[in-house]
């Protein structure tokens, strides 16, 4: 007969020892080396912004759904920004309709897993990871979906020296992070889900419709307790690479990102993320490089819209998303050169090569497309003469 395993028995602390591969390291205990504050080149978000949730939870009167940090009001509230009423600034994590954030913040007080889904670049994995900062604390149960994702590492591993000494046993088993997450009633992520095998995928059909987790070598099964539930992001431009079910979807309630409304908007985004990036890296302040970071966003827009801002010139599209996150990372890019090559200053030459980069991925094609764009649309445009001159020096 099937019983309940204890939340104590997939405790992460307890299994950190044991790769689900069994490869090495299976019997020492792993732990990461002591840094600094502010030393990690990339903080998780419970930890970059964990002011911010402080003083969000503390001033939090609204109900809380059960093991939730905060209200769901609270949770919208980190995401878009807003000002408490002690004067406490919460910068907005996600810039977009308000009513995207509702749903999903909702959908997640409800028994229905999250789909996060839009073209690449649109914040997915960013919104994923403050949602499970902001409701549980803990954005770091991610499984991340890949062509060679196993079922492993959605259901559960085990310790092999341990296997092959005493068989199978609680001891033994190493939980994945959604196990974890269904024993302590907390917020698991699946990033690219569309990425992962069709077969390994349903394995999340059990866990989401029953909310239980089988153990068959044990005899016994993890039910999820209140508080869990799953966030999953897709890029829809994968469609056909694997599918989902339609089983396993009707699991899920879909929320779709777009990509930014307008050109400020875009540019908006562009600015926050960077200047995060940038004060991390010692880069120079975005203030400084705010008209080179509007000229990328118009290229990207335009080329990506096929069509220029004015709406009088219709052209191709290349074969690259030219998404908002690689815009960020044009312009990042740009900054290093101008904070290590130049005099600090982000210019039209420190972000030509980045722009190339990015448009022409494949050499024959988007070449030309880039070309045509240059001398119909850059060369004429008034104030971008230094821009065009560097994006011909990098394209030649």
């Amino acid at each position: 007969m099937s019983v309940s395993v204890d939340p104590t028995s997939v405790d992460p602390s307890q299994h950190q020892s044991a790769p689900v591969n069994g490869g090495a390291g299976v019997g020492t205990s792993v732990r990461a080396p002591a840094r600094e504050a502010g030393e990690a080149l990339r903080p998780h978000a419970e930890e970059a912004f964990a002011a911010e949730l402080a003083a969000l939870a503390a001033q939090d009167d609204r109900p809380r759904p059960v093991r939730w940090r905060m209200s769901p009001w609270a949770v919208a509230t980190y995401l878009l920004g807003g000002t408490l009423p002690d004067g406490t600034v919460i910068t907005p994590k996600y810039v977009g309709p308000r009513r995207i954030v509702e749903v999903a913040v909702t959908t997640l007080a409800t028994d229905r897993a999250l789909l996060l889904l839009g073209v690449p670049g649109t914040a997915k994995t960013w919104v994923s990871e403050h949602l499970a900062a902001a409701v549980s604390g803990d954005s770091t149960l991610l499984v991340q979906g890949t062509a060679g994702t196993p079922e492993e590492a959605i259901r559960y591993g085990w310790n092999y020296a341990q296997l092959l000494a005493n068989g199978p046993s609680h001891d033994a088993l190493v939980p994945s992070p959604v196990m974890r997450a269904m024993a302590e009633g907390m917020t698991a992520r699946v990033e690219e889900l569309t990425r992962i095998p069709a077969d390994v995928q349903d394995t999340l059909i059990t866990i989401l419709s029953e909310k239980t987790l089988p153990i068959p070598e044990l005899g016994s099964e993890v039910q999820a307790v209140r508080g869990f539930n799953l966030i999953a992001t897709a890029n829809d431009r994968d469609r056909g690479v694997n599918d989902l079910s339609s089983a396993l979807r009707r699991r899920f309630n879909t929320v779709v990102l777009p990509l930014p409304e307008s050109a400020d908007a875009e540019v908006d985004i562009v600015s926050r993320r960077v200047d995060q990036i940038g004060r991390s890296l010692d880069l120079p302040a975005v203030p400084d490089g705010v008209d080179e970071i509007r000229r990328v966003v118009t290229v990207f827009r335009e080329l990506r819209d096929g069509i220029t801002a004015d709406g009088r010139t219709k052209l191709k599209s290349p074969s690259g998303t030219l998404s908002t996150a690689e815009a960020i990372s044009v312009i990042t890019g740009g900054l290093a050169l101008a904070a290590h090559f130049g005099d600090g200053v982000l210019r039209a030459g420190d972000v030509a090569a980045g722009i190339l980069g990015a448009v022409v991925r494949d050499p024959a094609a988007d070449r030309v497309i880039w070309q045509e764009y240059l001398e119909a649309v850059v060369r004429e445009r008034d104030g971008w003469k230094d821009f065009y001159r560097a994006c011909r020096e990098v394209s030649a």
